[in-house]
């Protein structure tokens, strides 16, 4: 008995480690649009058996990071521009009430953090480096949101995150970037000035802006 108990523990923190992971690398834009995927060349790369990567692909399919056509062929989203418009939408609700809720909790500390952040996704910017460009741009985000202390708010925000990811990835060479998104540095003074109209005006411009485009 205590045998199969800690071999199932193990098989289950082979497949939470191996969904975290794919979670992450989707979410970031590590896949492009369309980028198919087997069971088995997940369990080569990861070094895993058959069953984590099953498992792990599964909750990502329920979660819309990967599809499964009728066939069995799983691949990440290609997403039409409806289905950009709803998740458009969708952030533009979900993340001006994280901010409004995280507003009184943004002490000083953490406007310097997210300054910070900010700095840094200048100089991936500056490198053109997409992915990094996307994982920290959800960093500073996430920084805030975190303080609003509203968990099932902000898992359902990074869901949306999820899906976007690889269609982000393949649309930021058009983005044409320069510099960190102009409405930070908005959302940066709206906190400091404790200015809720702004703050929610400016993450709802942030968020939506380039889907938006990008849908059009």
């Amino acid at each position: 008995m205590l045998i199969q108990t800690r071999s199932g523990d193990t098989v289950s923190a082979t497949h939470e480690r191996l969904y975290r992971t794919l979670r992450t690398q989707i979410m970031h834009g590590e896949l492009t649009p369309g980028a198919a995927l087997t069971l088995r060349g997940i369990g080569k790369s990861f070094g895993v058996s058959m069953t984590p990567a099953r498992e792990a692909v599964r909750r990502l399919v329920a979660e819309g990071a990967l599809t499964l056509s009728s066939s069995g062929r799983v691949s990440t989203p290609e997403l039409s521009n409806e289905r950009l418009e709803e998740l458009a939408s969708l952030r533009g609700l979900l993340e001006p009430e994280l901010a409004s809720r995280a507003l009184p909790r943004a002490h000083f500390a953490l406007i310097e953090r997210m300054q910070k952040i900010n700095a840094e996704i200048g100089e991936v910017v500056s490198r053109g480096d997409a992915v990094a460009y996307i994982q920290k741009n959800l960093e500073f985000h996430r920084a805030l949101y975190l303080r609003a202390q509203a968990p099932a708010m902000l898992a359902m925000a990074e869901t949306v995150w999820l899906q976007l990811g690889p269609t982000m990835r393949s649309f930021y060479g058009r983005l044409g970037r320069t510099e960190p998104p102009q409405h930070h540095r908005i959302i940066l003074a709206a906190l400091r000035a404790g200015d809720e109209p702004s703050l929610r005006l400016a993450v709802r411009t942030d968020v939506t802006q380039s889907l938006k485009f990008l849908a059009t």
